[in-house]
């Protein structure tokens, strides 16, 4: 099988989650991703949560399908090899933030000297100029500073967090996309160039496209905390006999459906729900009735009833209940991994789905892995070479 991205190799200096992200989609359509790390490995393996060869789960998910080397960018040796790689690649993914140590060493003005066709695929807090550009940040705290946070959680509580850090994931992305855009203007023009994606920008574009800048335009008002509430239509989460659901009737449509097999067709014609911002505002008039007749049926009831009827309702799955979900199984997005110690770990599947070229996973390699392979092919260096390299600290 050609994959989209075969015969493009990707020197991946990232950590912790966004860059990782982007490398893993690049690697999955074909690239060969080379994630460079410290001799020791790098601060992502030992972090956070743990699994049984006592790497970071986030490692055996973002590193797949990438090979590994070790290479100690700080010391003369180590940069010159760099460089040598650079020469030989198409792109370099790093998020070393703007004016950092390695910052100048790994920036586009810098390594464009070295290959002129080379993508420099920069993934930081807050971009490379501005003037927060040299702040080190996480998804948490910038899903703070966005606007996101201040809208989370119920009234009179404090703020709260998304458990997901969807920031770095979608940043993530968009670094894959704009990479994969420079890739394709490379092909046309001949030409290299930056790309320089946010944790901060993505964070921002998502919460204002919800409309909070043009909302306190016209308003002159700030969204705030509304639960499980809609800010521009009617939803809820609503408890039944056995468990919650989400229902979401939030276009005029779905809404006189919904009103209809609720036995609320009346609501239709009702000047307190006439728009959707209508419906918003008056939530708690309909929740009312929406909770008591929920209350009187067991979730697969309800379900059955919305889904018949067109109208968005799902239910509030944990993950025991997930790993035997038959969609989950149907869309292959629980596959299987074994670890250097020969046990077993499940870990989510690829999201996006292409006829011809679906890609497939791969294990995530251990530290150093590909040492031999990667220089050896690529740089010509002999097995005494690399012994002295790894004596010295370098690899």
């Amino acid at each position: 099988m050609i994959l989209p991205l075969d015969k493009t190799r990707v020197l991946d200096l990232s950590s912790f989650m966004a860059g990782p992200v982007c490398g893993m989609f690049l690697a999955i359509m074909g690239a060969e991703v080379i994630r460079i790390e410290a001799p020791k490995g790098g601060s992502d393996r030992v972090w956070g949560m743990l699994v049984a060869d006592g790497e970071n789960l986030g490692i055996k998910i973002f590193a797949r399908n990438k090979k590994a080397v070790t290479l100690a960018l700080n010391t003369e040796k180590g940069k010159k090899i760099f460089e040598k790689l650079v020469s030989l690649s198409d792109v370099v993914l790093h998020n070393y933030p703007f004016g950092s140590s390695l910052g100048e060493e790994v920036s586009y003005e810098h390594l464009k000297k070295i290959n002129p066709r080379i993508i420099v695929a920069a993934v930081s807090g807050y971009g490379q100029n501005g003037p927060y550009a040299d702040r080190v940040s996480m998804d948490f705290a910038v899903q703070a500073h966005s606007g996101s946070m201040v809208m989370n959680g119920f009234p009179c509580d404090p703020p709260t967090k998304a458990s997901v850090p969807y920031v770095d994931y979608s940043t993530g992305l968009t670094a894959a996309l704009g990479t994969l855009l420079a890739i394709l203007h490379r092909e046309k023009t001949g030409m290299g160039q930056a790309v320089d994606v946010s944790l901060f920008d993505t964070a921002f574009f998502l919460t204002q496209s919800m409309g909070e800048l043009v909302y306190y335009e016209m308003y002159k008002k700030v969204k705030k905390q509304l639960g499980n509430s809609g800010f521009a239509a009617y939803q809820a989460c609503i408890e039944a006999k056995d468990g919650l659901l989400m229902i979401t009737p939030s276009t005029p449509d779905l809404w006189k459906r919904f009103a209809k097999i609720i036995g609320k067709e009346g609501w239709v014609a009702d000047p307190r729900f006439a728009t959707d911002m209508d419906r918003a505002e008056n939530a708690s008039l309909i929740d009312a009735v929406v909770r008591k007749w929920a209350s009187q049926r067991t979730v697969e009831e309800v379900l059955q009833i919305m889904h018949k009827a067109r109208v968005p309702c799902a239910p509030v799955a944990s993950v025991d209940q997930l790993l035997n979900d038959p969609h989950v199984a149907a869309r292959e997005m629980i596959i299987h991994s074994e670890l250097p110690n020969g046990e077993r770990v499940s870990l989510p599947g690829i999201p996006l789905k292409l006829s011809l070229t679906p890609g497939k996973f791969k294990a995530a390699p251990i530290i150093g892995e590909h040492n031999i392979e990667i220089y050896g092919r690529l740089l010509n260096f002999s097995t005494d070479e690399l012994i002295e390299l790894q004596r010295e600290g370098v690899i």
